[in-house]
């Protein structure tokens, strides 16, 4: 039979071209994501920035050790200690570092540092001197020697002279004397050293950390969105890999199952010459296995020339680092390649055991017409995965309803839909394709009834040409609009405890400077409440050290801002010896909680207040425990009988020049959703961008597979007198059926699924609408409705 099918792949090409294409191109992209994870995980890391030129950095030991039954346990402090400041008198001219938040009003984000840190890097001046004055200084960014600016420090706007400018370095500075500088930042953050390391480790010994050659990175500026660079890019490739296989076992299933069905003249007639039901099956794998074996060879060599590309498209979003050293590795190329004929036999194995059912007597049949659109089998497994899919919606919106915003969850659940309906469409093409073609049944002519006859007579070959309509509009759909009502859910959550008029936020990365603070609170008519962000850690079963996010707040007027769900206790018992904490602590009202502050100080603090869900903040404590973090937010609400006018005016005059604006309620909201909103979906239009490609591609290929199979049938309209104009009408009207029927489907796939969503979503988050991306929606159909009418015209054409 191996010899049979190779026989039947030379002569029946065609049948063959969409599950080759399928194949090589879901082993290509296998091949090419796999070699863009292969670069973001294998590449070092880039050389050191802030330290350059420093061989020896000496650094504070922040972590938080704590000695447990079971062994130390350990974790890095949300606040820097700094370094013992006795070390730097240890050694001789050593550069004493200071790295702290200092911003030219409206100009880019940057750090101070002290003058004699310059060295580090290096960064060199290209204009100007140095500041040798407490009001001068010198930047690499923003401004020109001899400018007046106004500089954003933790402690306020002031204004200095800009002396100096120096060449870029790892990220945007601005460099005060040395003195200037350690009274605005007292904490030593590192010293940098040109002596041997064994001498500096030495006179160290535990009380700080020694770094040297390529551990210098730690310190860099760029090192946490490095690795957020780096992780966005993995999760993106690991959901495109993900998605390919999905649609590559999806695509195969529905060609081979068209395949077959071309063919049961041709299975039939081998059954009459004694071939068994085994043999036709072994013959059907056969075919498949040697269309794999070809395509995803040809995918797996080719696929890694396309992860340079991907990957530039990746960083030129920002969403991959720029200093990537592309990886040469091989195993993405094995990997794809054995995932290719895997998928081709997981694919081939329900039409192969189709293709084993065929009756001798079949071979006599002049009209290929399908007596039955779905087997038991196909109804099993179809029925069992849209099943699944409403089952894992139902028990998440019961169970677990916060579980469904993440993407994690959600996304399985789109694949089972797809699958399910996929698989069960056989059964919905011909009350579809009579729905859609009742308008055309007042029309004059055949067309109105021959084109919806046509895809009625072969529900199955119909059925697999939906497919790639079905997945690119219903992906587009429920994961567009599942990503915009999961972040207006956020957004919801985030907003609705605000009882404040106003939000004031920062532009910059310094935070609210105290002076700032202290102007909004000048204020006449308002009342203020900050907030800081810091964390604290517990020892929970006496093993586990955990990290807990905390707000630092002044709770005489935290409650009058934000409405919490606070379930037992009070807010007004906040104080520095208390403490604030949500149900998930699993702590009781009036317990006495040792915990480590955000520096590695211990204290042990009094729950005074529990929180229920949809708290903003895992938990409160006061500004006394939180040390370097800064105030990121600031809410203000109106005392009554006071103008709103006036404090527009008294707010915007208080940011000005402080890297901050105040927002009324409604705007931040808008904003926050605007902002996530767009973060949310930059990640998923590359990761649809190319799924779309991919079965854009498999449409195109499914359509020039069923037109060789109508090729008697439309010469057969000509014989009856038709034009040639009308008959390339009817084979429009055909491809536009198709593409309405995939629609429809997607549709049925889409509103399922965000119906789920939204179940889960409302019960979090209260009321919100549920979002259809219709611009989304109307490009992918409109791509569709293109390539199906030109894959469908281009073979009548051609044969004139």
């Amino acid at each position: 039979m191996l010899t049979i099918a190779l026989s039947t792949l030379r002569t029946r090409l065609t049948s063959f071209i969409g599950t080759f294409v399928a194949l090589a191109l879901g082993a290509g992209l296998i091949a090419a994501m796999g070699q863009v994870l292969a670069t973001t995980v294998g590449s070092p890391d880039r050389s050191p920035q802030r330290y350059a030129a420093a061989p020896v950095v000496v650094v504070p030991d922040d972590r938080l050790v704590v000695n447990t039954w079971q062994g130390r346990e350990s974790a890095p402090l949300a606040e820097s200690r700094g370094v013992p400041a006795d070390l730097a008198s240890s050694f001789s001219r050593p550069v004493v570092d200071r790295v702290f938040p200092a911003q030219l009003a409206g100009g880019p984000p940057a750090a101070g540092r002290p003058w004699s840190a310059v060295r580090t890097a290096p960064q060199r001046l290209v204009a100007g001197r140095a500041p040798a004055a407490d009001d001068e200084i010198a930047v690499s960014a923003g401004a020109r020697a001899g400018d007046r600016v106004q500089v954003v420090t933790a402690e306020g706007a002031e204004p200095y002279t800009v002396v100096g400018v120096t060449d870029a370095g790892p990220q945007a500075t601005v460099f005060f004397t040395d003195a200037r500088a350690a009274r605005l930042s007292p904490r030593i953050d590192a010293l940098a050293l040109w002596q041997p390391a064994q001498e500096v480790r030495a006179v160290v010994g535990n009380r700080a950390v020694v770094l040297t050659g390529q551990d210098r990175v730690l310190v860099d500026p760029t090192r946490d969105s490095d690795e957020r660079a780096r992780n966005n890019a993995d999760t993106i490739v690991g959901i495109a890999a993900g998605f390919a296989v999905f649609i590559a076992v999806f695509v195969v299933s529905s060609t081979f199952a068209f395949a077959v069905a071309q063919r049961r003249r041709e299975f039939a007639l081998l059954r009459t010459v004694g071939a068994t039901r085994r043999q036709v099956r072994r013959m059907v794998y056969g075919e498949a296995g040697l269309v794999a074996v070809i395509a995803s060879a040809l995918g797996a060599v080719a696929g890694p020339f396309a992860s340079g590309p991907i990957l530039d498209w990746l960083t030129g979003l920002g969403m991959a680092p720029e200093w990537l050293v592309p990886s040469h590795a091989t195993w993405p190329s094995v990997v794809a390649f054995t995932t290719g004929v895997v998928v081709a036999m997981l694919g081939v194995a329900m039409a192969a055991h189709r293709a084993g059912r065929v009756h001798p007597a079949e071979a006599m049949r002049e009209a290929v017409v399908e007596s039955r659109a779905m087997t038991w089998g196909r109804w099993i497994v179809g029925g069992g995965l849209l099943g699944s899919a409403l089952v894992s919606m139902g028990v998440t919106a019961v169970a677990d309803p916060s579980g469904a915003s993440n993407d994690k969850s959600f996304m399985p659940v789109v694949m089972l839909l797809v699958a399910g309906v996929g698989l069960l469409a056989p059964a919905a093409v011909r009350p579809v394709a009579s729905l859609l073609a009742a308008p055309l049944a007042r029309l004059r002519g055949a067309g109105g009834t021959v084109v919806p006859a046509a895809a009625a007579a072969s529900t199955r070959q119909t059925a697999a040409t939906v497919a790639p309509v079905l997945i690119a509009v219903s992906l587009a759909a429920a994961l567009l609009g599942a990503a915009a009502m999961t972040d207006d859910a956020k957004t919801a959550m985030e907003s609705a405890p605000v009882r404040a008029d106003y939000v004031v936020q920062p532009t910059g990365t310094a935070g609210l400077d105290r002076q700032l603070v202290e102007r909004l609170r000048a204020i006449p008519g308002v009342d203020v409440a900050t907030v800081a962000p810091t964390s604290v850690y517990t020892l929970e079963g006496a093993t586990a050290l955990i990290q807990r996010p905390t707000e630092a707040v002044d709770p005489t007027t935290l409650a009058a801002m934000l409405d919490l769900p606070v379930i037992e206790g009070s807010l007004t018992d906040l104080n520095d010896g208390t403490i604030v904490v949500s149900e998930t602590w699993e702590r009781k009202l009036g317990e006495t909680v040792k915990l480590w502050r955000a520096d590695g100080s211990e204290a042990s603090l009094k729950v005074v207040g529990l929180l229920g869900a949809g708290a903003p903040a895992d938990s409160y404590i006061t500004p006394a425990h939180a040390f370097s973090a800064p105030v990121t937010t600031a809410y203000v609400k109106l005392r009554a009988g006071t103008s709103r006018d006036s404090v527009d005016a008294l707010l915007k005059q208080a940011t000005t020049g402080h890297n901050a604006r105040a927002l009324t309620k409604a705007l931040w909201t808008d904003d926050n959703g605007a902002r996530r909103n767009s973060a949310s979906r930059l990640g998923l239009l590359v990761v649809l961008g190319i799924i779309l490609a991919y079965t854009a591609i498999a449409l195109v290929n499914t359509l020039l597979m069923a037109a060789s199979d109508r090729t008697a049938e439309r010469g057969a309209l000509r014989l009856l007198g038709a034009t040639r104009a009308q008959v390339v009408r009817y084979v429009v009207g055909e491809a536009l059926l198709v593409v309405a029927i995939g629609v429809v489907l997607a549709a049925g796939v889409a509103a399922v699924s965000l119906a789920g969503l939204w179940a889960s979503l409302v019960q979090i988050a209260g009321p919100i609408a549920i979002s259809v991306p219709w611009p989304a929606i109307g490009a992918v159909t409109g791509g569709c409705v293109v390539l199906a009418v030109l894959a469908s015209v281009t073979p009548v054409l051609s044969r004139g």
